[in-house]
């Protein structure tokens, strides 16, 4: 170990309990590659709660920004129409389904590169990530092919309206395009967060969203000298942005500024690993595709009350976003934290890890939820002003409310899980919770007097089901007994 850690210019030292850390040379920091604390700081040491803060705020920041892809496009939508609210929101959910498919590999990669960098094996991350933007690519290529010829049939089988058929076709056919770019500059992202390296990916993120929010209004309202794309400019404003935030994080990965540094001297493909990454990540790539094959399920569902309905569940589903912005980058902090610690041996450390991420995740997320529910009108108001459509969107929130309480702590136990390698138990609890709960129920309560919201009842009881499992099994521990 301590041999693979030269090669890759990092010394080993051993700390007190006889755990081997990563510490970087001194030729390296001479050179000033890394004098960032996000580069160098050690997650196996020290304060649970203040490593877990350190490490989390960029994501939280980052989980913030990344907000803004899809509800500015929502803003902008919600301008020209209800058709085009309905529009984007069945175009995101095919586009999801494109892309939850490969971020499986994200977490598998996330899962590999956390515990080699905890165990002092930075060469072996290194190899990892390289090996697994090599599977993005390939996945990212199909994907794009598939998105674009066939979006229009995608749509119609759904049943959705012509009207709002001609809104997002093309929309949606831009954003399969971009999905290249999302695809290397998430993968990218994670491999520098699994490092320890946060704030550099945080950074990506920002450039990368500003440059979206700018460019969006005008590609679609032909300000300047740009031209006037309507609902399709948005997503060839995000495509250009990502390639940016793609630069950003590659710059830092292939120029040893954060702790991993990679080069394609010697590449070849490592089929055993590559299959490895497929295994680990395969679980959680059906995790994500069941939940947006469900939202899928549940549009086709809702179709049948109309545009407004349709508009009114799009608006929630992108709230839904919104009031999560702290939960995924703490969720995501305390997977890395459980990775790295796993790591090196230390599990009680890990199994902390992941009460404090739950501490706050609450905190946030009461905060979030609780100025929602004050003012759902206000929030919802600033997407669409429509006195009909708030009317329904109001009564879809405030249901849907009930259950982002709990989905917080969902993401913390679910990132924990797969960070540590355990990628199967979410996939059969995601299995149980949507196909064995929340879509029955979505057909059978509109049945009995709910009408819509019964849908949105349905989704809540699937939140509850999901934590009501992982629960007791964070206390087997067999999540920590998993080796890669």
């Amino acid at each position: 170990m301590a041999t693979e850690g030269l090669r890759s210019g990092v010394t080993a030292d051993t700390s007190a309990d006889g755990i081997t850390v990563a510490e970087a040379a001194p030729e390296e920091r001479a050179r000033g590659r890394r004098r960032s604390e996000f580069v160098d700081r050690n997650l196996t040491e020290g304060s649970i709660p203040k490593n877990l803060a350190h490490l989390a705020w960029p994501q939280v920041v980052e989980s913030v920004v990344n907000v803004t892809d899809q509800l500015a496009d929502l803003v902008w939508a919600g301008r020209l129409g209800a058709e085009s609210v309905a529009g984007l929101g069945v175009a995101q959910t095919y586009v999801q389904v494109a892309r939850t498919g490969r971020q499986g590999l994200d977490t598998a990669m996330r899962a590999m590169v956390s515990r080699a960098i905890g165990a002092g094996d930075v060469a072996r991350a290194n190899h990892v990530a390289l090996q697994a933007f090599t599977l993005s690519g390939a996945f990212s290529l199909l994907m794009v092919l598939v998105g674009v010829f066939l979006t229009e049939p995608l749509l119609r089988v759904l049943g959705v309206p012509e009207s709002v058929i001609i809104a997002g076709a093309d929309y949606m056919r831009w954003n399969f395009v971009g999905t290249g770019a999302v695809a290397f500059r998430m993968m990218s992202g994670a491999a520098l967060q699994a490092s320890g390296d946060t704030l550099t990916p945080m950074k990506a993120t920002m450039v990368s969203r500003v440059l979206h929010v700018a460019l969006s209004p005008a590609f679609v309202f032909g300000w300047w000298l740009f031209p006037e794309w309507g609902l399709v400019g948005t997503a060839v404003a995000n495509t250009i942005a990502q390639g940016a935030g793609v630069v950003m994080n590659f710059r830092a990965l292939f120029t040893g500024t954060s702790r991993l540094h990679l080069t394609f001297a010697g590449y070849r493909p490592d089929l055993p690993l590559l299959w490895r990454l497929i295994k680990t990540g395969a679980p959680a790539s059906v995790t994500s595709a069941e939940r947006a094959f469900a939202q899928l399920v549940l549009v086709g569902l809702v179709a049948p009350y109309g545009a407004t309905t349709l508009a009114a569940f799009s608006l929630t589903r992108r709230i839904e976003m919104l009031s999560h912005v702290g939960a995924g980058g703490i969720g995501q902090s305390t997977g890395v934290m459980v990775g790295q610690n796993l790591g090196a041996g230390k599990h009680d450390r890990a199994r902390k890890s992941v009460l404090w991420g739950l501490v706050y995740v609450n905190i946030s997320t009461f905060i979030a939820c609780g100025l929602m529910f004050a003012f759902p009108r206000e929030f919802l108001s600033f997407f669409n002003d429509d006195p009909e459509l708030l009317d329904v969107a109001v009564k879809w929130l405030q249901i849907a409310l009930i259950g982002y309480l709990v989905m917080g702590m969902g993401m913390v136990f679910m990132q924990s899980y797969n960070t540590a390698g355990d990628t199967l138990v979410p996939m059969v609890v995601t299995l149980i919770s949507i196909w064995g709960i929340q879509q029955p129920l979505a057909v059978v309560l509109p049945d009995l007097g709910l009408e819509q919201y019964g849908i949105a009842w349905a989704i809540v009881a699937a939140m509850a089901a999901r934590l009501l499992i992982y629960v007791p099994y964070f206390f087997s521990d067999r999540w920590e007994r998993v080796r890669l």
